[in-house]
């Protein structure tokens, strides 16, 4: 069985039925316009695009924050309307040039007003967080660009199996932590709480190597042009999904001292 990454982009079947579509197109004797393909530097250049429009919203939040403005409102709403977006394009990947710009201008509202909190509590947790992820991400890009890291087939299963009980866990201790006194063994500052938030970002780590692989694949085989904005949101949902797991591993760490 072929597994894909456990990211909500790069899970479901747009890569392979994009592909399909490709085929079909040579198939037929289609002109192709080269112009119009996936590239590795084109979804660098959009990542970088995002990831510039996510941090000037986040830092306008963050301005407002410490100037008197509640960021519960907007760190809620960018946080829902984040994640109707990541739906849409996940059923939608041609919208994608559209939605990736508007998904992270939102997810950068909460971003942005999460921060903020942790920061109050905290001083000086958001820098540490910021430079855990970008270490993380340069040491796994470096770590597959010189293929110490392979990612064969039993490699993904393993992850995305791993993935998906994280996230199963997550949901049900949410469900019966809204109807119940049930306190998630991951909340607090417990040696088995920070076991598992240190689980949980190794797992979220090596969902990169996933998302690496996919967009190399992407390229390879020549998909669509907006290919390139689809895979650049799927690299950004784990990049966030990694920092807020860090945000929550220094707390725990720093509510010990």
């Amino acid at each position: 069985m072929s597994f894909k990454s456990k990211n909500p982009f790069l899970t479901n079947k747009s890569f392979s039925a994009t592909t399909a579509a490709r085929k079909e197109e040579v198939h037929h004797a289609t002109v192709l316009d080269y112009s119009q393909e996936m590239t590795l530097s084109g979804t660098i250049n959009k990542t970088l695009i995002l990831f510039l429009l996510l941090a000037a919203s986040a830092m306008v939040i963050w301005w407002m924050t410490f100037n008197g403005t509640n960021p519960i409102v907007p760190t809620i709403g960018g946080a829902i309307v984040g994640l109707i977006l990541v739906v849409i394009a996940a059923f939608k990947p041609q919208y994608s040039p559209y939605l990736a710009p508007g998904y992270a201008l939102f997810e950068g509202l909460f971003i942005g007003g999460i921060s903020a909190i942790f920061e109050t509590m905290y001083p000086g947790i958001v820098m540490q967080a910021v430079g855990a992820t970008f270490v993380t991400f340069i040491v796994c890009l470096g770590l597959y660009r010189y293929k110490i890291v392979k990612v064969t087939e039993q490699f993904k299963s393993v992850v995305v199996a791993a993935t998906l009980a994280i996230a199963t866990y997550y949901l049900i201790s949410w469900v019966f932590s809204m109807f119940t006194n049930f306190q998630p063994v991951h909340h607090g500052n417990s040696m088995m709480s920070i076991g598992i938030s240190v689980f949980v970002i190794i797992i979220a780590s090596l969902n990169l190597f996933l998302d690496f692989d996919r967009i190399e694949k992407g390229a390879e085989q020549k998909m669509p042009k907006f290919m390139e904005w689809y895979g650049a949101m799927g690299l950004m949902v784990t990049l966030v999904w990694l920092y807020i797991e860090f945000l929550r591993l220094l707390s725990k760490l720093n509510s010990k001292n």
